[in-house]
């Protein structure tokens, strides 16, 4: 086999385990929600997760650079670590302990189309056609997958958790692509200083409203599982997939979550779909797919 082509294939299998592992995220917290409060077993992700890269920015030139953060750029994490994992991953735990999680996985799908709008209203990003086509048939697929409408018990509070979720979290992507644009702080910084703020936030918060809970073993078990290795070990891997996938091969990749969160939903937490919400999913993905995609036409004429 080629060596190119090689390289190709284990790139996308290493992207493909990372969504695989991202899926199971899903299954794993609503098995945990059973007994952990859904903000504390935010913040004890986080938390843990957090601590798992304190050996790596403890290099020197790390901790010289966190030593020369500036007022504003401190301003710009602290929020950051507010908006993404105070708000955006509590309210999906939080969300996560009302709604199913196929529901869930398909209303944060609307995240780039909010992206895309405030990208262009904030950051002069202007959407193609393409992404204005995908967010059309995205729309669409929410609207199949969910009619009728038929809200019980807790589900409209979930969903009103989960709209300010994708706010917050399309938020966080336009401050986060605003910091990281800049290239004046390295990625494992901003990663390490904004979880870690975040974490203490949902943890305090946790705490306060729900008291220590008491955990089992096989809940710590979940717990380690979802920060070192979904977490800490997964977005690693993904941010190495990257450098080599093309924008398109990392939107179709990220996309296949949706599809895989209802299977496993399916087996692990009988959480069935029927054939009109399979439909709808599978539109909304393509929709969500076509919203990330952004032709670059100069860039393909010069490559």
């Amino acid at each position: 086999m080629d060596n190119k082509l090689f390289h190709h294939i284990k790139i996308v299998s290493q992207a493909l385990l990372v969504t695989f592992l991202w899926s199971t995220s899903f299954i794993i917290i609503k098995l945990g929600l059973s007994e952990i409060p859904p903000i504390t077993f935010a913040g004890l992700r986080y938390i843990l997760a957090f601590l798992c890269f304190i050996p790596f920015i403890l290099k020197d030139k790390y901790m010289e650079e966190i030593s020369n953060l500036t007022a504003n750029q401190w301003k710009k994490l602290i929020f950051l670590g507010f908006i993404f994992y105070t708000f955006t991953q509590g309210t999906q735990f939080l969300g996560l302990s009302l709604l199913p999680a196929v529901s869930v996985s398909l209303i944060l799908n609307f995240t780039p189309l909010l992206v895309a709008i405030m990208g262009y209203t904030l950051l002069n990003e202007k959407p193609s056609r393409l992404q204005w086509s995908g967010a059309i048939i995205f729309i669409l697929g929410i609207i199949y997958f969910f009619y009728p409408v038929s809200i019980a018990g807790n589900q409209g509070v979930g969903l009103i958790v989960m709209s300010v979720g994708v706010m917050a979290n399309a938020g966080s992507s336009i401050l986060g692509r605003n910091i990281n644009r800049s290239k004046k702080i390295s990625p494992l910084v901003v990663t390490f200083v904004s979880m870690g703020i975040g974490a203490f936030m949902l943890l305090i918060i946790g705490f306060v409203k729900n008291g220590i809970p008491s955990i089992s073993q096989e809940n710590w078990l979940y717990l380690l599982w979802l920060a070192i290795i979904n977490t800490a070990f997964a977005f690693t891997l993904w941010n190495h997939t990257l450098r080599s996938l093309t924008a398109m091969e990392s939107s179709i990749i990220n996309g296949t979550m949706l599809i895989q969160i209802a299977i496993l939903a399916w087996f692990f937490i009988d959480e069935r779909i029927t054939l009109t919400e399979g439909i709808g999913m599978v539109i909304a993905v393509i929709g969500a797919i076509l919203v990330q995609l952004k032709r670059n036409d100069k860039m393909n004429r010069t490559a």
